[in-house]
């Protein structure tokens, strides 16, 4: 049966990966039946691109975005490439100095940590299994994608909040790393990120979905036609999503694409 959508965008940790970083069988047949329909199925991710070949292999998905929107390909084409502010990156990095928190900052190949040492960017590192990192040096400073903040308390992210930058924080789900925050900023997002690539390729909103379970994948989920947020999402996404699926532990994107008609 064919079908009228023709985009589908899946944000990757406790969307597509569970828990124990495995990819449930069920969420391989989903993609696999949407491929086969002629959606293009792209990752949608806070991650960088660098870190996520292995999961894109096992999937079969070859488009791509990265720092929560803020690069983006399209079977190997650069379609979207909008670093932070150096400035910017400076004066969080003497914010998160005055007060005892750590970051990573992405480049489009590297993992760039203001500690190698410390306990919890360790247990970061490992949780994420990343592979590319070393030490911040200044002159990457030009080419920052994205930005995670370690060892923050829930009263802590408002430091960062500069009159120069429209930004907001989002918790990363995941229990045990809750003392993390991504730095999102407004105008570039999965959302705008998701539009970029649905204009170059001429397809309506209207036709795209998209699954999240973060903050980070708010507008990405206002922006699509029909968004799902994961049973096991952070509550305050819920109201941003059009539907509400099961959890990544149990066949959420398989169960969503099914109320759509998409899957068997």
């Amino acid at each position: 049966m064919k079908t009228h959508y023709q985009a589908l965008f899946l944000d990757i940790d406790g969307t597509i990966l569970r828990r124990d970083h495995t990819i449930e069988d069920t969420t391989k047949v989903a993609v696999n039946q949407a491929q086969a329909k002629g959606i293009e199925v792209f990752l949608a991710t806070g991650r960088p691109l660098h870190e996520i070949s292995d999961i894109a292999e096992e999937l079969n998905i070859n488009s791509l975005i990265g720092y929560n929107g803020a690069y983006a390909k399209y079977k190997g084409k650069t379609l979207v490439d909008e670093p932070m502010s150096a400035s910017v990156i400076d004066q969080y990095l003497g914010i998160a100095k005055a007060n005892n928190h750590e970051m990573i900052l992405y480049t489009d190949k590297l993992n760039l940590l203001t500690s190698v040492s410390n306990p919890i960017v360790q247990n970061f590192v490992d949780f994420f299994h990343l592979n590319s990192y070393q030490p911040y040096e200044t002159r990457f400073r030009k080419d920052i994608l994205g930005v995670t903040l370690m060892n923050v308390r829930p009263d802590e992210p408002i430091l960062y909040d500069l009159e120069s930058e429209n930004i907001y924080f989002s918790q990363v789900n995941v229990s045990g790393l809750e003392h993390c925050y991504d730095v999102i900023r407004e105008n570039v997002n999965k959302g705008f990120a998701i539009k970029a690539i649905l204009d170059r390729l001429n397809i309506s909103s209207k036709n795209a979905i998209a699954f999240g379970d973060g903050m980070n994948d708010k507008q990405m989920l206002q922006y699509v036609g029909e968004s799902f947020a994961m049973g096991n999402a952070t509550p305050k996404l819920f109201q941003y999503a059009k539907h509400r699926t099961t959890s990544v532990e149990d066949s959420g994107i398989y169960n969503g694409l099914k109320q759509l008609g998409i899957v068997e």
